[in-house]
Order: C-alpha cells, then structure tokens, then sequence
C-alpha cells in the first residue's frame, strides 16, 4: 500500500505533518531545519521533500513554496508514525467527572458525548445510540379487537416495541390466540432472527402466519437505518471550504449508515477516514475519527468527530478513544448490570 520510507524520510514526513496541522502553512526545507535538529544540511532536506513528494507522500502547490502533507501522507502518518497519544490528565478528570454528573439517562449521555468530542476536537461530532448486534424476541401477544381484526404486539429485548393490526380470514376466539402467543413465546424466547428460523418446525396455518409476521419484523429491525444521531460542533466547520460537504455527511442518514456500515467491522479500535478513502466523494475533503462503543455482541453505538484532513490525529484519536470507553461503562450499567431495567427493556 505504502513506498518504503528511509527511517530520515520518515521522520521528516511526520515533522511536515506536525508542522502543517499546527501552522496551516506550507512546510519548507529551511523551517525544518532551522526548527529541528535533524543533523543534516537544507540542500539534503530538500533533496529528501522531492523524494516525498514523488512517492506521493507530500504535494508543493507552487514552485518553490513548501508542501503540505497528501491524503496518502496524513495515512501514512497515522498508521505508522503517530504512535500512542493520551489527552492530559486534567481532561480526563474533566470529562469523566461531566459524565459522572449527568443523570443516568441514554439521551443525555449521547448529547454530553457528542457536546464534550466537539469541543475537545474543535471540530464536528456525531454519536450513535446504542443498538442490538442483532434483535431478539422476547415476548408476544395477540389481542383481538372486532370482528377479525387482531393486534399484533411483539416485544423486542433493549426495548423495541412492533404493533401491527392483522385480518383474518375469520374471527378467531381470544382464547385461540392466546395459544397461538403462548407458544411462540415458548418457541421463540431470546432468539434472533437466524435461530428463530432454525426453531420453527411444524406450524398450522394460523400459527404460520404469526411466524411468518415475526420473522418479517425481526429481519426489518436488524437492517434498519440509523435513527438515533446526536450531532454538535457543525459550526466549527461549516466555514472551511473543505469541510462543507461534511455537513452533509452529517445530515444524510443514508451515507452516514452506508460510512458507518462499511468502517465499524470490530468493537473498541479507533478507525480513521481521510480523504473519504477513496470511496466516498463527499468526504474528500475531510477526516472521520470513529470508534465502536458498548459490550461485544450485545449493545454497541459509535462516537466520532469530523473534520478537515489538517486536523490534531493524535489528540482527536485520544478523545474519541477515552469517550468510547466511557460510553462503554455506561452501557453495561445501563443495559446489563442492572438486572431490573433490563428485565424491563
């Protein structure tokens, strides 16, 4: 994926990185040597930024003005040079205790998280709420109403509810419904939508349809879009040119399910996105730092921030990674510790 760097040349790309996310100006030859010790002359620095710049690594805007890192530059950087980066102690304790102090409550969680990475990252910031790996059944009831009209009401564990109105060929007693929910209940109990497929054997007709309506839902509320998105610091990048199209991104629930969908294959590393990886147009521009949150399997969402590809990797790499954990702990407390509020979800 990457030319092979000389242990000089790498140390200079990750200075011209560092220097041009400070700055914002073009870095040269002479502001790295009068700035660092490098131990070898401008002619040879020179020598080295071409070198750079050929490989693709850095890019001059104009003839004889200095260069600014590539997209390829900024990955090479993170994935190799950036190294491991913690925010300062006293951040830390800041926003750890800002979360300690709000209620435990999932909507003000997500708005804290999404208001604490925008600020700390100066840049935008989106979290998802946290969601079933995949739903699972955890009760049924069949209600009948008038004549053949039947409410359906299929409870889901993490608290999702379905109801769906149903016409049968012909009134059927409650009596006889209650059967049929009796033993879908039984049938079914906390499965997903794969092994409750696996646990359906012979079914009559009306028991059949009720599987059939269950399946339906469980399938649907696996390959749902996103619907939950707390959203701050829009107008930290709203103004850069480059970043424009981020608003978008944030705005589309479509291409942020479709970014989230093909990045977020694994629980608790921290991903980055620059320059859209080649994938997506709209985010040519810009860079996303996301991360997976909750427990493994079971409940997870995703903090992230935003912004443009001269951003501090380092320092927002850190605070997407310190919120996600965060958000991880409030996950089990919320979801799985207590034994009651998950008996009620």
């Amino acid at each position: 994926m990457f030319a092979t760097l000389t242990e000089r040349q790498e140390k200079i790309l990750g200075l011209v990185v560092r220097t041009y996310v400070e700055t914002g100006q073009p870095v040269g030859s002479k502001t790295l040597v009068n700035q660092y010790e490098l131990g070898v002359s401008s002619a040879t620095v020179r020598n080295e930024l071409a070198a750079l710049d050929e490989m693709g690594y850095l890019e001059q805007l104009h003839t004889s003005a200095g260069r600014i890192p590539t997209e390829v530059g900024y990955r090479y950087f993170v994935q190799k040079l950036l190294g491991e980066f913690r925010l300062p102690v006293h951040e830390q304790q800041m926003i750890r205790h800002q979360f300690h102090q709000a209620r435990l409550d999932i909507d003000q969680w997500m708005r804290l998280a999404a208001a604490i990475l925008a600020r700390t990252s100066l840049g935008a910031s989106f979290v998802t709420a946290p969601r079933p790996r995949s739903n699972r059944f955890k009760h049924l009831q069949l209600i009948s109403t008038q004549g053949r009209l039947v409410l359906m009401i299929l409870v889901l564990y993490g608290g999702e509810v379905k109801q769906q109105m149903l016409t049968l060929a012909e009134p059927i007693s409650q009596a006889r419904l209650s059967a049929v929910a009796d033993r879908m209940n039984a049938l079914l109990v906390d499965a997903n939508y794969e092994e409750a497929i696996a646990r359906l054997g012979h079914l009559d007709e009306l028991e059949a349809d009720i599987a059939k309506l269950t399946l339906d839902i469980l399938r649907r509320s696996d390959t749902r879009s996103i619907t939950d998105i707390y959203r701050d610091g829009l107008m930290n990048i709203v103004d850069d040119e480059g970043t424009r199209q981020a608003v978008r991104v944030l705005e589309e629930r479509t291409l942020l399910a479709n970014v989230l969908a093909e990045t977020q294959t694994s629980q608790g590393g921290v991903q980055v996105v620059i320059g859209g990886d080649g994938r997506w147009e709209e985010l040519k521009d810009c860079s996303i730092i996301l991360s997976r949150y909750g427990v493994a399997d079971q409940f997870s969402g995703t903090v992230a921030v935003i912004g443009p590809t001269r951003m501090s990797y380092g320092r927002n790499v850190a605070a997407v990674q310190y919120v996600a954990n965060l958000m991880s702990g409030f996950v089990y407390d919320y979801y799985l510790e207590d034994p009651e509020r998950k008996e009620s979800a």
